[in-house]
């Protein structure tokens, strides 16, 4: 004799939140001279490419749109990496 399972009854899944609206990332460059955004990396030893990135919100290419124009006013230094990689550091 082979035992036969009775079929379970099926629930409608309820949601519980509204659908999260997905996060868009920043497609302008951030402003050089706003003191949060400055503020935001003081903390940091070192500066890449992918953590301005996910610090501030932004592309990747703006990242380093942005790490190239504090370079140019001086307000970082580069200090190595290769081809794909450019490590700064944030001076004064």
């Amino acid at each position: 004799m082979t035992k036969t399972k009775a079929p379970k009854e099926q629930k409608p899944k309820e949601k519980t939140d509204a659908p999260q609206a997905k996060k868009s990332l920043g497609l302008t460059m951030p402003d050089i001279n706003n003191k949060k955004v400055m503020g935001e990396l003081k903390g940091l030893k070192v500066l890449t490419p992918s953590v301005v990135a996910s610090r501030l919100n932004v592309r990747l290419s703006l990242a380093k749109d942005f790490l190239n124009e504090l370079e140019k006013r001086k307000m970082v230094e580069y200090v190595s990496g290769g081809k794909n990689l450019k490590i700064y550091k944030l001076l004064g």
